[in-house]
């Protein structure tokens, strides 16, 4: 079972993770967004961390939500609420439960993509990060039927993420700011879908050490 603090660790790892690719985000969002997703993530997860140090829930659920909050708190764009929402509505999928199976993730980041998908009315192809998350939460919860362990089925998803994300390259925006460029959107990869897999890939380092 994965407790509080195996989350906790999950989003101090997200925050060394986006820090160490933050100029490379900031590269790909420059190229057809604004520019400021690598540094906008950065704060807020490092605003995160330090909200977790301050308090940290008892529970992964509340833990989650925190997380979110923060993140809808203090990440500009349109970065800020869509992965605050997919933080809270993970949160909230899971409740008041101490513990977490390999099944309640699953179902947890399957919240997280649907809030997403409402938010941003995204859907897969869009070119967002829906591209990567989507296959992600797919692969993990197909691991997960298949009596994997939490280890085995996060590398599934984390290699399913970094794929939908190098998917985003040949795509066409069709949602953002990105989709102002029209055509001259494809050739680059979707910023959010590449921080979305360094987030999967910061779980599945978690898990690997847990």
């Amino acid at each position: 079972m994965l407790d509080a603090g195996f989350f906790a660790a999950w989003v101090e790892e997200a925050a060394r993770s986006v820090l160490a690719g933050k100029d490379r985000l900031t590269r790909l969002d420059t190229a057809i967004g604004d520019g400021d997703h690598g540094t906008n993530l950065d704060r807020g997860l490092t605003a995160a961390v330090q909200a977790l140090a301050d308090h940290r829930p008892a529970t992964p659920g509340a833990l989650l939500v925190l997380v979110g909050g923060t993140l809808i708190r203090r990440v500009g764009g349109a970065s800020g609420p869509l992965y605050g929402t997919a933080f809270r509505e993970a949160g909230r999928a899971l409740g008041e439960e101490p513990g977490v199976s390999p099944g309640a993730l699953a179902g947890a980041l399957e919240a997280a993509v649907d809030g997403v998908r409402r938010l941003g009315s995204a859907a897969e192809g869009d070119k967002t990060m829906v591209d990567a998350l989507a296959p992600a939460v797919r692969a993990l919860a197909q691991a997960v039927r298949e009596g994997r362990d939490v280890r085995e089925a996060l590398d599934t998803a984390a290699a399913a993420a970094r794929g939908g994300a190098e998917a985003t390259v040949p795509m066409q925006a069709r949602k953002g700011r990105a989709s102002y460029l029209g055509p001259r959107s494809i050739g680059h990869e979707d910023p959010g879908a590449a921080s979305a897999a360094l987030l999967v890939e910061a779980l599945r380092t978690v898990a690997a050490r847990w």
